[in-house]
């Protein structure tokens, strides 16, 4: 099968024909038939994750069960699947309990093993991880879910629990923060979009964003406390940076909620955060570590209601070569949008 092949840290990513994965006990093979690319995927090629090289990388996915290993009980050979970006072991107790996200044991395609910038990949433990695909759904807006859409769905209803009416704030209008945006609206929130790039920007309005800030030569704390009354009531970083995880933090009332779901590399040994901030105002900080394929059904529903659009998000679909060429400088990109990869294009 062809794939995208990294040799080492920092490597740049070629193209070429690698043997197809067998279906591994309790997992399948699945064919490729839409993948996202991703700021963790950047991460992954930048050394910031513990890779095993040579590497395959891709963790946002959709498309058809290929093959089917021992002891699945749930799949055959056909059906229309994606898989969230944290595949549980199945057998833990995080796992049982519905919360295959922080599982221990967990396995993440495109990290742990390799991914799904290919013709095949293999995923394990089906018959948790897997979730059907309707008819109705395409792959794209399928493999969108996997990381972005459903990390920032669970963070903003699961994890800060958005109120009608309450302000939230996100910082970054890429592929996650603008799922952020558009779901917060579909929750009752009122919305302020930070971002750079003002393309991002105008999308981030489209999706319902109330206010747009740019971030370059704005104290985005003062402009949001002026723009609230006081602050917001929750704060996203989906970038992962020092500046916007400080940004998003100190945007906040007192008693408010930051929600980090950008992957923060440390600086110096630690993220660094206003903890003082954090102390005095009594702010609650929350992780979101994507989402279990237990709490895909909520979500698709809403998809087929129509109260959640996440094709809205697809700015571009490419091939693997020009997949290969944009990953290692995807830091300093600008879509104003989902970037999605079909691998037979």
């Amino acid at each position: 099968m062809r794939a995208v092949v990294i040799d080492a840290v920092r490597a740049q990513p070629e193209v070429r024909d690698v043997a197809e994965p067998s279906a591994p006990p309790h997992g399948v093979v699945v064919q490729v038939r839409a993948t996202g690319l991703c700021r963790s995927d950047w991460h992954a090629w930048a050394g910031h994750d513990e890779i095993a090289w040579p590497h395959v990388p891709g963790h946002e996915l959709a498309g058809v069960v290929a093959a089917v290993g021992e002891g699945v009980r749930r799949w055959r050979t056909g059906d229309r699947v994606t898989v969230p970006f944290v595949c549980g072991c199945g057998r833990c107790d995080w796992c049982r309990a519905g919360d295959a996200q922080v599982c221990p044991a967990q396995e993440q395609p495109g990290f742990t093993h390799w991914g799904s910038f290919a013709e095949y990949v293999a995923l394990h433990a089906a018959d948790t991880n897997l979730v059907a695909v309707p008819e109705h759904v395409d792959f794209a807006t399928a493999a969108g879910l996997g990381c972005r859409f459903a990390t920032a769905y669970r963070a903003l209803a699961a994890r800060a629990r958005v109120a009608e009416g309450e302000w939230v704030t996100v910082l970054g209008a890429g592929g996650v923060g603008l799922s952020a945006v558009m779901i917060a609206r579909a929750l009752g929130g009122r919305v302020i979009a930070v971002d750079r790039n003002p393309e991002a920007l105008a999308r981030a309005r489209e999706l319902g964003a109330e206010h747009a800030l740019r971030a370059d030569g704005t104290d985005v704390p003062e402009a949001v406390a002026d723009l609230t009354g006081g602050g917001s009531h929750v704060a996203v970083d989906a970038v992962g940076s020092e500046q916007t995880c400080a940004d998003a933090v100190l945007s906040l009332r007192r008693r408010g909620r930051h929600v980090q779901i950008g992957l923060l590399p440390p600086v110096e040994g630690h993220p660094r955060v206003p903890m003082a901030r954090v102390i005095g105002w009594e702010l609650d900080l929350l992780g979101s570590h994507g989402m279990a394929a237990a709490d895909y059904p909520a979500m698709i529903s809403l998809i087929e209601q129509g109260a959640l659009q996440p094709q809205r998000l697809i700015e571009r679909t490419i091939g693997l070569d020009a997949a290969a060429a944009l990953l290692p400088v995807f830091d300093r990109a600008t879509p104003a949008g989902i970037t999605m990869i079909d691998p037979a294009l």
